[in-house]
């Protein structure tokens, strides 16, 4: 883990707020302001959005658009958009980073570093799956692997960033990344919501943390196919 992740790790473990266990959902105005925000950037977000996916249609081909069924609050499922960023299976050997970013376009890379591939969520928001700002959703073979500390993060609705992703983003180790959002999910205010997305957009131009291997990861490691799969 790199020096810059290790300045961004939470204490491990802090204890979680009985306003948290206890079901604190949100605060008064938050989905008010998910539909102000996507509003707002819609109509931008489709414009780069078209323009991504057809540099990736040109270089790649079909399909342009990912779907993926991930984990909401309260555990129920949803089907996640996003830009797809990723070819077949290479022939050659994995890279360091691990065999899925071996399997990463050329334009996916790009779409990746500016968190471009994450903005067709903005239909997620408007639909009332995911918020602007909260646990990034994640997949149910991860959510089987949490403890039952850990599940607490599903009593938050899933976000296009939130407290992990200005910490560290993906240089934080999947329990890492965990501790952030319960800490979130005790913090919960529209202060810290607009500090968040303030703060994403300066991660982002920076590059912050915007790559690494999980692969080794307990709870990110992919199940293991059986034979024949």
């Amino acid at each position: 883990m790199t020096a810059r992740a290790t300045r961004h790790r939470p204490a491990a473990g802090p204890p979680v707020p009985a306003a948290a266990a206890g079901g604190r959902r949100s605060y008064r105005g938050k989905r008010l302001l998910d539909l102000t925000v996507t509003c707002l950037l819609i109509a931008p977000a489709a414009v780069v959005c078209a323009t991504a996916a057809l540099a990736h249609l040109l270089a790649h081909g079909r399909p342009v658009l990912f779907r993926q069924c991930r984990v909401g609050r309260d555990g129920r499922l949803f089907v996640l958009f996003k830009l797809r960023t990723m070819g077949d299976p290479p022939d050659g050997p994995d890279t360091p980073e691990g065999p899925r970013a071996a399997r990463v376009t050329a334009v996916g890379g790009v779409l990746r570093r500016l968190a471009i591939d994450e903005l067709p969520q903005l239909i997620n928001v408007l639909r009332g799956e995911m918020s602007l700002v909260g646990p990034r959703p994640t997949l149910p073979y991860q959510v089987g692997r949490y403890t039952g500390r850990q599940r607490l993060r599903l009593r938050a609705m899933p976000g296009l960033t939130g407290l992990a992703q200005v910490r560290g983003r993906q240089q934080l180790s999947w329990p890492e990344r965990i501790e952030w959002d319960l800490q979130y999910l005790c913090r919960q205010s529209l202060l810290l919501d607009l500090t968040i997305l303030l703060r994403t957009i300066w991660t982002v131009l920076a590059r912050d943390g915007a790559t690494a291997s999980h692969e080794g990861d307990p709870i990110a490691r992919r199940p293991e196919r059986t034979q024949g799969a």
